[in-house]
């Protein structure tokens, strides 16, 4: 493969993998406004299920062979969109939005942020 390819390749993998954790996103934002008032830890892990769903599909139809360095790599991908989109809205709002990653002051934090990298992990095929 040419450079060109290649850099055609993986900006159009980059495209993809923000594609579906927009949808990802939308299911966990759609997760938190129908029960977070209930119970914070209830939410979380309807939210980690949404993030592993989303994962699920997203290894499934995209990238069917992919690798666990290509899984991570989305993972990170996904946490890193997860905090941008976190950081943005605050500036946007002027206080806190928490939604995606969940409140600083909770250890549930935690959980999200590791369910954001970890998930597309748990669908990868191969290791190499």
């Amino acid at each position: 493969m040419t450079t060109i390819t290649l850099r055609r390749h993986a900006i159009i993998n980059i495209a993809v993998t923000s594609l579906f954790w927009i949808g990802t996103a939308s299911m966990v934002i759609l997760t938190e406004r129908i029960v977070a008032a209930e119970s914070p830890a209830i939410s979380t892990i309807l939210k980690v299920a949404a993030i592993v769903v989303g994962a699920f599909v997203y290894m499934r139809l995209v990238v069917r062979q992919a690798t666990l360095d290509h899984a991570l790599f989305s993972g990170v991908v996904w946490l890193f969109l997860a905090i941008a989109s976190e950081i943005g809205m605050t500036m946007l709002f002027h206080h806190g939005w928490y939604i995606l990653l969940g409140s600083p002051a909770s250890a549930l934090r935690n959980v999200m942020m590791f369910a954001w990298v970890i998930a597309p992990a748990l669908f990868a095929r191969k290791a190499r």
